[in-house]
């Protein structure tokens, strides 16, 4: 802590702006954590509830119980194109509505796979962006505080050790923090690029099998 206070004011600068990226890194990993943890979890119990259910009234009144599920949200969003596309068909779309009744379900799954992706997604930018840059950061701080160093060996005329070291040792710390930044943030982010690819694949998969199911209606 002493030589944190001992630093001067650019290294100072460059040390607060480090403990912000860290402070938010550390916040949206825990959220994230908690999003992508329901959403994997609650895909599971959801898929086995429409497979075990099979109709989908009964599926549209139960989902409630998966609202952090994306493929509950997938299935919301079909569900009500499917029902406005029948109720066309009753007031007198005839064979043109139903003809459309599949390309409508079909946009609204793909609306809602973009819109559940970019949700999942949110924020992780961030930690892209601390991964990639903190250690920079932290290496510019390093940088002007070793400038800061030699500056004072040519105020005092004297290098020896006892008149580097604090100086390069405030300096260093810049570089640790930015390291202490980064890291996490690198280690959750490719973490949590590879389990929103894992739902944004069952979303894929799911949109295929309740557009399969569509289409048998259609023919039935």
């Amino acid at each position: 802590m002493e030589l944190i206070l001992g630093a001067g004011p650019v290294v100072k600068l460059v040390l607060l702006i480090l403990v912000y990226f860290s402070v938010v890194s550390w916040a949206i990993i825990l959220l994230k954590f908690r999003v992508i943890r329901r959403a994997i979890i609650e895909s599971e119990r959801f898929l086995d509830f429409f497979w075990a259910k099979k109709n989908f009234e009964a599926i549209g009144q139960g989902l409630k119980e998966f609202s952090h599920s994306p493929l509950s949200v997938l299935f919301r969003e079909a569900y009500r194109e499917l029902m406005r596309g029948q109720r066309g068909s009753e007031a007198g779309g005839g064979p043109v509505a139903e003809l459309g009744r599949a390309d409508n379900v079909a946009r609204a799954l793909r609306r809602a796979t973009t819109s559940e992706t970019q949700r999942l997604e949110k924020y992780l930018t961030f930690l892209a962006t601390t991964g990639s840059t903190a250690p920079f950061i932290g290496l510019f701080g390093t940088v002007w505080g070793i400038m800061d160093s030699f500056h004072g060996i040519g105020k005092t005329g004297s290098a020896s050790l006892a008149v580097v070291a604090p100086g390069i040792s405030e300096a260093l710390i810049a570089t640790a923090i930015g390291l202490v930044a980064a890291i996490p943030a690198v280690v959750a982010y490719n973490h949590f690029v590879s389990k929103v690819n894992v739902l944004t694949g069952e979303m894929d998969n799911f949109c295929q099998e309740f557009l399969n199911i569509v289409q048998r209606m259609g023919r039935d």
